[in-house]
C-alpha cells in the first residue's frame, strides 16, 4: 500500500514539474520563440516548403505533429547572410536579443527546465547568437567569414527554436485547444494568419 500511494505522488509530482516546465516554455515563445521565428524565417532557405507544411488547425492529430517532425529532422537548414535585407535581419535580431537578455537568463535559472534537455540547449544556442550579435559594433561591414560564421549561429538557434515550437504546438493541441487556438492564429510561417477570429 504505501508503494502504491509513493508512486502516486511521484506520478503526481512528475506531472506537476512537466506542466511548470511547459509554462516556461509558453512565456518563451510569447515573449521571443514565435517573432524570433516569424523574422528568421524570412531569410532561410526552406521557409517555403516548411510554411507549406505548417498550416496548422483544430483538426491536427499527434500523426500530423510526428510527421512533420521526422519531415523537418531531414532538412538542412541554411541563412545566406551578408547583402541586402539580411544584414537588416542582423541588426533586428541585435536589438531583439539584448532588449531580452534578461528574460533569456531568468529562463536559463529556472529549475524545471532540468527536466527538459533540449530547451535548455535552445535557449543556450539563442542566447550565445545575442552575444555574438552584440559583441560587433556593427553588423554592416563584417568580412564575409563572419557572416558565414553568424549565419552557422543562427542556423543553429533557428532550427533548435523550430523544434521546440512544435513540441510546445503539439502539446497546447493536445492539452489546451483554446490556447493552441490562438497559437494557431499567431503562427508565425503562416502569413495569412490573423489574431482576429474570423468566421
Amino acid at each position: 500500500m504505501v508503494i502504491v500511494v509513493e508512486a502516486a505522488i511521484s506520478r503526481r509530482e512528475l506531472s506537476e514539474r512537466l506542466e511548470k516546465l511547459n509554462m516556461v516554455i509558453g512565456a518563451f515563445f510569447s515573449e521571443t520563440g514565435t517573432e524570433f521565428l516569424r523574422e528568421a524565417s524570412r531569410f532561410e532557405s526552406n521557409t517555403p516548403f516548411i510554411a507549406s507544411r505548417l498550416i496548422m488547425d483544430a483538426s491536427w492529430s499527434r500523426e500530423d505533429f510526428k510527421k512533420i517532425i521526422d519531415e523537418l529532422n531531414d532538412l538542412e537548414f541554411s541563412f545566406e547572410l551578408g547583402s541586402g535585407e539580411s544584414i537588416e535581419l542582423l541588426e533586428y535580431l541585435r536589438e531583439f536579443l539584448i532588449l531580452r537578455r534578461n528574460f533569456l537568463l531568468g529562463l536559463l535559472e529556472n529549475p524545471n527546465l532540468l527536466e527538459h534537455e533540449s530547451f535548455t540547449d535552445m535557449l543556450w544556442a539563442v542566447f550565445h547568437l545575442m552575444e555574438e550579435l552584440e559583441a560587433r559594433k556593427d553588423v554592416r561591414s563584417l568580412p564575409p567569414s563572419d557572416y558565414e560564421h553568424l549565419a552557422g549561429d543562427l542556423t543553429r538557434a533557428y532550427s533548435a527554436v523550430i523544434r521546440e515550437w512544435l513540441g510546445y504546438m503539439e502539446h497546447l493541441s493536445e492539452n489546451y485547444p483554446y490556447l493552441f487556438s490562438l497559437a494557431v492564429r499567431k503562427n508565425p510561417f503562416n502569413p495569412e494568419a490573423r489574431v482576429e477570429v474570423i468566421d
